[in-house]
């Protein structure tokens, strides 16, 4: 049991490893380009604000629809905290998610006594709060123009868009381990059994509003890294990123990726972010393509692609021995078979 417990390690120690440096790698080296590489690393960010909402509607059960907001506090604390109080980037990117989970916290304690379509109201009107306050605080956050902040992890260093594509898959990787941990926790279990029925869950002694609270602070923490990281990627940010059509881009990823599925949700924030980019030569007709995708998902697949299915990367691993040497099979066959045809055809001649 200890053996296959370490050998799945090292697995998905390699599986994350070249999924992080190999594309830092191929960026530094011009095989991607800087185009793609801001496209697949505005993904990561995309993913980071996924986990954020799965967290609370498909791990929690609940339904919010203000988890933007989170991401513009974490986006304009990591800005204040650096160009303001000269705090370190690193830093001000851990306190600014920080800041995030406090405001969730504060949000969380008086609104997860309400169910269903309620809390949705309720932090739907927490994004607009957040939103019509970073308007009118000019002195602070520029008001509607918006709050500038030096491109660090894009131009500063050497390595460039490599540098960003980096750190910010590298935070995103470590987040879904983290979050995987978490699930196969004792909170991570008490989280489930509250979502699938928090009558049976309160019955065997399991505090209801407790572990709504614990989800919310974590989705909510994970929401601020998402801004903590936006900003400095963009440089440049402005009250509509708190808006209400941010928060349902993001509630989207995990409705067609499946909510409850991790690693659903991250396949389709970044297949639905290069997509987007793809069909830009549409111009606008291309925001069709969301409520369509959207359409035929709800008819044919309402759970969505993986459902609360998660993709075994140790089932891939293990099965791609056998899928190259089927190929491999497969390729001899088709030279037999040709080389038989030609040898035939030139004993007719």
């Amino acid at each position: 049991m200890e053996n296959k417990f370490y050998r799945n390690t090292i697995i998905l120690g390699i599986i994350a490893f070249v999924a992080v440096f190999v594309p830092t790698v191929l960026i530094k080296l011009g095989a991607i380009n800087a185009y793609t590489a801001q496209i697949i690393t505005l993904g990561g960010i995309n993913a980071i604000m996924a986990l954020s909402v799965n967290i609370v509607c498909g791990i929690t059960g609940q339904l919010s629809l203000g988890q933007a907001g989170f991401e513009a506090i974490g986006a304009y604390s990591v800005i204040l905290l650096t160009q303001n109080l000269g705090i370190p980037l690193p830093v001000s990117m851990v306190l600014a998610a920080l800041i995030a989970a406090f405001f969730g916290f504060l949000i969380g304690f008086p609104t997860l006594k309400l169910e269903g379509d309620y809390l949705a109201i309720v932090t739907l009107a927490f994004g607009e709060i957040i939103r019509v306050v970073l308007v009118n605080q000019k002195g602070i956050t520029g008001g509607p123009n918006g709050k500038q902040f030096p491109t660090i992890l894009s131009t500063d260093f050497v390595w460039g868009p490599a540098l960003s594509y980096l750190v910010i898959v590298g935070v995103l990787v470590a987040i879904i381990i983290l979050l995987q941990n978490f699930i196969r926790s004792t909170y991570g279990r008490a989280i489930l059994a509250v979502r699938e029925d928090e009558i049976a869950a309160n019955s065997n002694g399991v505090s209801v509003f407790r572990y709504k609270m614990v989800g919310f602070v974590v989705a909510s923490f994970v929401g601020g890294i998402g801004g903590a990281l936006y900003a400095p990627f963009i440089g440049f940010i402005k009250p509509d990123l708190a808006s209400f059509n941010n928060s349902i881009n993001d509630l989207i990823f995990v409705v067609l990726g499946g909510m409850g599925s991790v690693t659903g949700s991250v396949l389709a924030a970044f297949v639905l972010t290069y997509l987007q980019e793809f069909l830009r030569f549409l111009q606008n007709y291309r925001l069709l393509f969301y409520p369509v995708i959207l359409i035929l998902v709800m008819l044919f697949r309402p759970q969505g692609l993986l459902g609360m299915k998660e993709l075994s990367f140790i089932k891939l691993w293990d099965g791609a021995p056998r899928q190259i040497k089927s190929l491999v099979e497969m390729l001899k066959n088709r030279k037999k078979s040709a080389a038989s045809e030609t040898a035939e055809k030139g004993g007719e001649k």
